[in-house]
């Protein structure tokens, strides 16, 4: 993988953190307010947190690292001259 990918990577992988921590314990406040709308499930079911924070993680990197992976195929000098 090139340098340049990685490091796009590593950003949005920080950035997936950033979003992750604060979204699951939001989450779980507002599971607690709705507690009477959900059927079958509990207020802070371990199962449905990690399924979707394992969902929109995966869904993030793909995002992160198609894009990074088609600009690191491209050659500086081209991208310059076609400029």
């Amino acid at each position: 993988m090139p340098d340049n990918c990685a490091i796009s990577l590593g950003q949005g992988i920080t950035m997936i953190a950033l979003g992750l921590a604060p979204g699951v314990a939001v989450s779980t406040a507002v599971l607690r307010l709705l507690q009477a709308f959900l059927f079958g499930v509990g207020s802070a079911d371990p199962a449905t947190l990690t399924s979707a924070g394992v969902t929109m993680t995966a869904v993030a990197l793909a995002a992160c690292y198609l894009p990074a992976r088609r600009a690191a195929r491209v050659d500086p000098l081209v991208a310059l001259k076609s400029d």
